[in-house]
């Protein structure tokens, strides 16, 4: 590995560190560029590299100038940049669809489950989306979104940053291959109305505890939209 990129990592890697133990959090200010390039024996242009690597993974904001807004700062966004870095991973690659709905039947099964066994849930926003969809002068475009909004909200209702994180980076993909699709489906107010029903159904079983149902709904409510809408067995 050439010198200047292990110089990088350095940085990254402490305050990856600092972050894991609490030693910097949220709101705090990162040391001067010269006062970390002393500190971690490297040079100032390699701790501005691993700023920018951190600042694109959404983990910092940098101002230039002084004062209360200069140097960088940990902001508390860590599901931005997990869901902004594959974004771009699904936007320069393209994901294969089969790919791309196989990470989601593992990913929402998952979230079926917890949620089905979990006490006090506030699922106000999921009813809110799902009754919204119900509107038959909806475009496709309008449900679509809808759609996908339904299913990040359930992933985020479960707690786990991650989850969401990566449901909201695939979501691109995901309203991708869904959008396909519906194009090649030939009666689109009917299916409308069965995938509200379909996640009508899933809520329900949701609510009411019903684990083995619930995931069992979310497999074949995607699986069937697959080969609905001509991509073949997931």
């Amino acid at each position: 590995m050439p010198e200047t990129t292990r110089a990088w990592r350095v940085v990254l890697e402490k305050i990856e560190r600092d972050l894991l133990d609490g030693t910097l959090k949220p709101g705090d200010r990162l040391a001067p560029e010269r006062e970390l390039a002393a500190t971690l024996s490297v040079g100032r242009s390699s701790v501005r590299e691993a700023l920018r690597v951190l600042e694109a993974m959404g983990l910092i904001r940098t101002g230039t100038g002084s004062g209360p807004t200069s140097g960088a700062i940990i902001i508390a966004t860590p599901r931005g940049g997990l869901s902004q870095l594959l974004r771009l991973q699904v936007a320069a690659h393209g994901f294969p669809i089969a790919d791309v709905v196989q990470t989601r039947l593992i990913l929402e099964d998952w979230t079926a489950g917890q949620l089905a066994a979990a006490d006090g849930l506030d699922l106000a926003d999921v009813h809110t989306t799902l009754e919204a969809m119900a509107d038959p002068t909806l475009s496709i475009e309008e449900f679509l979104a809808l759609d996908a909004r339904f299913h990040l909200g359930l992933s985020e209702a479960t707690g786990n940053v991650i989850v969401a994180a990566t449901m909201g980076g695939l979501r691109t993909a995901i309203e991708g291959y869904v959008r396909e699709g519906s194009h090649r489906i030939p009666d689109w107010p009917v299916t409308a109305a069965h995938l509200v029903q379909e996640h009508t159904d899933i809520l329900t079983a949701i609510e009411a505890g019903d684990a083995e149902r619930a995931r069992a709904l979310v497999a074949s409510h995607i699986t069937g939209y697959y080969a609905a809408a001509g991509f073949g067995d997931a």
